[in-house]
């Protein structure tokens, strides 16, 4: 069985500024709603760990009303999270175990 997440972007309704992120698990349909990258993180993290932390690939999907200036200001914030863990670690993520 592959674990398999899908991570949809999606803008607050009413809002031209205010995004949130969808997280679907799915095995077994969850879905959480994380408000910004850090409680996507833990969230992740915590479905994660009901199979063991293997993840096997994460979809990321974003709504046609999401702005482009919301999409650059999520892969800024994305890639600063990502320099950080690789620092806690010591290892590139993607990199094989």
């Amino acid at each position: 069985m592959a674990v398999i997440f899908e991570s949809t972007i999606k803008m607050v309704e009413g809002s031209k500024e205010d995004w949130f992120i969808e997280l679907k698990d799915c095995v077994d349909d969850r879905v959480a709603i994380c408000a910004n990258l850090a409680e996507y993180s833990k969230k992740v993290e915590e479905l994660g760990a009901d199979y063991g932390g293997n993840i096997d690939e994460v979809i990321w999907m974003k709504s046609d009303d999401v702005p482009l200036p919301v999409m650059d200001e999520i892969r800024f914030d994305m890639s600063k999270l990502q320099r950080e863990i690789e620092e806690e670690t010591g290892k590139k993520i993607g990199e094989e175990v």
